[in-house]
């Protein structure tokens, strides 16, 4: 192997490359998966209904551009749906600059009613959340994410103080409860929640919003609520039958069926890859391998005519490809971790380097290892020690 480096390494580079992939997938994208799982939980309960403006499902949320929803919807859903427990009506300004003195932020800015905290379960860690009375007057009042509180405020108190968006003043009366980045890799303690007569009039100048949640007091009759708030937004849009709807309808069922889409291709189809690329780099072992067999046919020779037996020559070969193949696991599998846990670092997600990635590492470079190394070991093996000293 040390006589041979060029080939050893070319050896080594095939699991290197496929334990690598797979410590990846399998580590950071189990942090992944359980991030999609908490999100889809935290913002789609069994009994929730979320509309968004626009004719197609977007798990990124809504667009403003395409809204057609009012304030009147909201609250004639509210009214005239069957069993809504509550609700709350959503607009949004992304990437809104804000000031506090010489401090900066860019932050997404929500509207919001009172019946957030409710409705979104998120409520405060520090402060209050404003109430009916500072909708209804379209107070400059704001809740802050964490991430906002931060980098405005460093480890100031940012209760009372004034801070800028998009030069209009707010008053900070709330820090909003951790929440950490979401399946799109946003950053949602980089958040901001005013009321949303404020957000509306004072920041957009609109008229229109992008999304209601509704929350259902019977889960088990959501289809049945999804069912007459889709009739009754139809009509008030005057939309005809047969006319494509200028909104859309996501509830838990629907969440639950994409959710399981985006899982099958964390379980199933990157482990597959990875696990393609590791086979191959076996393969292109077992050919480096065999060729290593016919170039050193009387070094072999020698061998057996000084008394070393096949299966020794046999076992020489199979050390030397399972070896290899398992130093270059080993070193995938230290970068594939420092690869996966620089990944969940930087999407905000939980978890770690998985016992089961290492597992997997170790268990796979070795068994490809093994199988690489059976076919030089008997072609080795099979030498005659005479035909291969002439």
């Amino acid at each position: 192997m040390g006589r041979f480096r060029l080939r050893t390494l070319a050896m080594a580079a095939g699991s290197f490359v496929g334990i690598t992939a797979l410590t990846v997938v399998v580590s950071a994208g189990g942090a992944a998966e359980r991030r999609i799982q908490a999100t889809g939980r935290h913002h789609f309960g069994e009994s929730s209904i979320l509309v968004m403006a626009g004719g197609a499902p977007l798990m990124s949320g809504p667009r403003g551009e395409a809204a057609r929803l009012t304030l009147d919807d909201a609250e004639a859903l509210a009214r005239e749906a069957p069993g809504i427990e509550s609700w709350d009506p959503q607009q949004v300004l992304p990437g809104a600059p804000v000031k506090r003195g010489d401090a900066t932020a860019t932050a997404r800015v929500l509207g919001a009613s009172e019946r957030a905290p409710l409705v979104w379960s998120r409520g405060v860690t520090q402060g209050v959340f404003f109430d009916a009375a500072a909708v209804a007057q379209a107070a400059r009042v704001a809740v802050i994410g964490e991430t906002v509180a931060r980098q405005l405020f460093g480890n100031e108190d940012p209760l009372d103080a004034e801070i800028l968006v998009r030069n209009v003043p707010f008053r900070v009366i709330g820090v909003l409860e951790p929440f950490g980045t979401d399946i799109h890799g946003m950053d949602r303690d980089a958040e901001i929640v005013v009321p949303i007569s404020t957000a509306m009039r004072r920041l957009l100048n609109v008229d229109t919003i992008v999304a209601i949640k509704l929350l259902v007091r019977d889960p088990s009759r959501v289809d049945e609520a999804a069912g007459e708030v889709r009739r009754i937004l139809r009509e008030r849009h005057g939309l005809a039958e047969g006319q494509k709807s200028d909104f859309s309808m996501v509830t838990a069922i629907l969440v639950k069926k994409m959710v399981a889409r985006v899982q099958r291709v964390l379980i199933v189809f990157l482990p597959l890859v990875a696990g393609i690329s590791l086979l191959a780099g076996g393969a292109a072992s077992a050919a480096l391998m065999l060729a290593s067999v016919s170039g050193r046919v009387s070094e072999n020779g020698l061998r057996r005519a000084v008394g070393a037996r096949a299966k020794d020559i046999g076992l020489q070969f199979l050390l030397e490809t399972t070896l290899t193949t398992l130093a270059g696991g080993l070193a995938g599998l230290a970068v594939g971790g420092g690869l996966a846990l620089y990944v969940i670092r930087r999407f905000h997600l939980e978890g770690g380097l998985s016992p089961l990635a290492v597992a997997l590492g170790l268990g796979l470079s070795l068994a490809v290892g093994l199988l690489a190394g059976v076919l030089p070991a008997r072609r080795g093996a099979a030498l005659a020690p005479a035909a291969a000293l002439r």
